[in-house]
């Protein structure tokens, strides 16, 4: 996760924010939360922390991607996350920055199509070039054929409960189902993305 005033002069000229500590201490984290909760209220909104995370580009977080974490998190469902949440929150975009890392194979600080299918299949997502030129446009908000980090994650995250929500129509497990009209759109409208 890297907070912008955070900035870790390697990192940042490769397009990537400070590394966080690998298993960081609770007085870090405690500051850290300190400085996202700018209304003090003892909550992080959504605003709150697209304004903290930066996606390596010098751009906003996508909002749908910060949208998406909180409710992830957000266990009272009350649109914010308390310093327990944000712990954990912590941890899931430190993860999913070090996985974006590890398939940026030219430090863009952007995922190509090849790189997004190297990774893809590497989570056990077989999909078709066609379907892979499909998610790079519906996730490359710049609209320059690859996808920044936040949209990364938001891309993981929706093909993850698609097919979670698939899989429980797919009982056999035999890659296909039935389902009625109204059965599709309550597996589609249910998922956050």
């Amino acid at each position: 996760m890297a907070y912008q005033q955070q900035q870790h002069q390697g990192y940042a000229q490769q397009g990537y924010g400070a590394p966080p500590p690998q298993v960081p201490d609770q007085n870090f984290l405690w500051g850290v939360f300190q400085r996202v909760d700018k209304d003090r209220s003892g909550h992080i909104s959504a605003d709150e922390l697209q304004q903290a995370l930066s996606n390596g580009t010098w751009s906003p977080f996508n909002p749908e991607t910060v949208r998406l974490m909180i409710g992830m998190f957000d266990r009272q469902h009350n649109g914010t996350i308390n310093f327990q949440e944000f712990g954990s929150l912590w941890k899931y975009i430190t993860d999913w920055q070090n996985t974006f890392r590890s398939y940026d194979r030219d430090n863009s600080g952007f995922i190509d199509k090849n790189e997004l299918k190297t990774a893809l299949n590497s989570f056990g997502y077989r999909f078709s070039d066609f379907f892979y030129d499909m998610l790079v446009r519906k996730f490359d908000r710049r609209g320059r054929g690859d996808i920044a980090f936040d949209d990364f994650i938001q891309c993981c995250v929706v093909i993850q409960t698609l097919t979670s929500a698939f899989r429980q129509y797919d009982t056999r497990m035999a890659g296909q189902i039935t389902i009625s009209y109204e059965q599709f759109l309550t597996m589609v409208f249910s998922v956050k993305s």
